[in-house]
């Protein structure tokens, strides 16, 4: 297959701390690859690496056979790659239709005198933009209240309403960061099933996440961060049965305790 994301011997320090060692890592297109690891791994450093909000001390990534490294963050979004946040980042006074657009506006083609203008052009394109929130608005369950605004959704409602605005920016990679953070069960099947059609449209999804059921239940490749180097990598049967994985992540003193505590036990 086709390669979409390369992470090539990629390190990052902060002063003395080496919050990730030599890191290499390799997405396919198409599917969900999972992140996860302890608190404290790098995880979500690897994100900021990915989408420029962080240079790395050392290595390369590649996105599509281009590097990404030293190029700001807008510029990557451009390139394809979309994120959201494990701390929710929605405008709440904002409708959500308008959320939505916000991130759409940077694929309209008008230019300033289409906005000075009431244009044909600017009418045609912020119509398709209209439409293209309310379909996106739909993916998530969330078309039925596009006029309200953002700040009365309920938690699980607001993290995906930055789904589908992460989406709007047409993204190749979508990146996720503890998409299920502070969600209900019922809202973790409803993002799960969600999460999975999404990726059935063809969108490569890259997830980091804590709950351990939601992961193995997604994801078809997952890989083990711990004390910022790779450990495991592999099906959820490799990652359940690992004995490195179980003793940093899982628990060393009563492994099959442990696991089922996570709700992966074989």
């Amino acid at each position: 297959m086709t390669k979409s994301l390369r992470l090539d011997s990629l390190s990052r320090h902060f002063g003395g701390l080496q919050v990730l060692q030599d890191v290499n890592l390799e997405l396919s297109h198409g599917g969900i690859f999972g992140l996860i690891g302890p608190n404290g791994a790098g995880k979500t450093t690897v994100f900021n690496l990915i989408t420029g909000l962080l240079p790395p001390t050392a290595g390369r990534i590649e996105f599509n056979g281009q590097n990404l490294v030293g190029r700001k963050p807008h510029e990557i979004t451009r390139m394809g790659i979309a994120r959201t946040f494990q701390n929710i980042r929605i405008f709440k006074d904002m409708t959500l239709l308008e959320n939505v657009m916000v991130g759409l506006h940077a694929q309209l083609q008008y230019g300033s005198l289409g906005l000075l203008a009431s244009s044909r052009l600017f009418r045609s394109e912020e119509r398709r933009a209209r439409e293209r929130a309310h379909e996106l608005l739909s993916w998530v369950k969330l078309d039925g209240k596009a006029a309200d605004k953002a700040d009365n959704l309920s938690y699980g409602e607001q993290r995906k309403l930055e789904l589908a605005r992460a989406l709007a920016t047409n993204p190749k990679l979508l990146l996720l960061d503890e998409p299920v953070a502070g969600m209900n069960s019922s809202e973790k099947v409803e993002l799960m099933i969600e999460i999975r059609n999404i990726s059935e449209r063809g969108y490569t999804i890259f997830m980091i996440e804590h709950d351990m059921r939601f992961v193995m239940g997604l994801c078809g490749d997952i890989a083990v961060l711990n004390f910022g180097r790779i450990i495991a990598r592999g099906s959820p049967d490799t990652i359940r049965n690992d004995p490195q994985v179980i003793e940093a992540y899982l628990g060393r003193e009563d492994d099959e305790a442990s696991l089922d505590a996570a709700g992966v036990a074989p």
